[in-house]
């Protein structure tokens, strides 16, 4: 006869439950991007009835902007501190186009994408779009302006300019995604569209690219 188990059952804080419904919901999107995201999805994942999901977030749609926005903020923390290793402001450029265009961001282009579909029916997930695609503009444009202010940039309207580089680097990364070919082979020609754009001198960005 099998002994009952008497050991004494942890109950975990509601913060751990939540920590863990977010790294589920994390990982879903992660692996399936942001249309993945199920009510009966997360819990399967996290190992809880869909009740305790929705107990700890208002709505899906707000479960799905939590992770979007936080998936996406990772992303661009990450290009500012690959970018930050560079100490020159072309350089910088170089290596936010490499970063950014690299294999190791698939999994966010995927999010990115399907946040651009799905934000039309929600508007929790419209607003953290709106937030990171601003969060990403400035970081382009604190970028040029560092190479105005050092005399290798020269546009006279920085923000226009960096919308438009982030579009590329949107439409590179999506294309390359739903055509299933590598986004870093268009590097190249983004980096020099780029010196067109900041009105640097031919090769100033490209040139600067990481070789591996």
């Amino acid at each position: 006869m099998s002994t009952p188990d008497t050991r004494p059952r942890t109950r975990k804080t509601p913060e751990q439950r939540a920590g863990e419904i977010n790294d589920a919901a994390i990982a879903i999107a992660r692996e399936k991007g942001l249309s993945a995201l199920t009510l009966r999805a997360v819990a399967s994942r996290a190992g809880v009835a869909p009740g305790l999901v929705s107990h700890y977030s208002s709505s899906m749609d707000e479960l799905v902007a939590r992770t979007f926005r936080e998936l996406t903020a990772s992303e661009l923390d990450d290009v500012r501190t690959q970018a930050e290793t560079e100490s020159e402001p072309a350089a910088r450029v170089a290596r936010m186009i490499s970063t950014v265009l690299s294999s190791d961001h698939d999994d966010i282009t995927l999010v990115w994408v399907d946040a651009w579909s799905l934000g039309r029916g929600s508007a929790a997930l419209s607003v953290a779009i709106d937030e990171q695609m601003s969060a990403w503009q400035s970081f382009i444009a604190q970028l040029i302006e560092e190479g105005r202010r050092s005399g290798v940039f020269r546009t006279d309207d920085t923000d226009a300019v960096a919308w438009q580089i982030l579009a590329m680097i949107d439409g590179i990364a999506a294309h390359a995604l739903t055509r299933r070919t590598d986004a870093a082979l268009f590097a190249a020609r983004l980096a020099q569209a780029c010196e067109t754009l900041v009105g640097a001198a031919p090769g100033e960005i490209a040139e600067l690219l990481p070789t591996h």
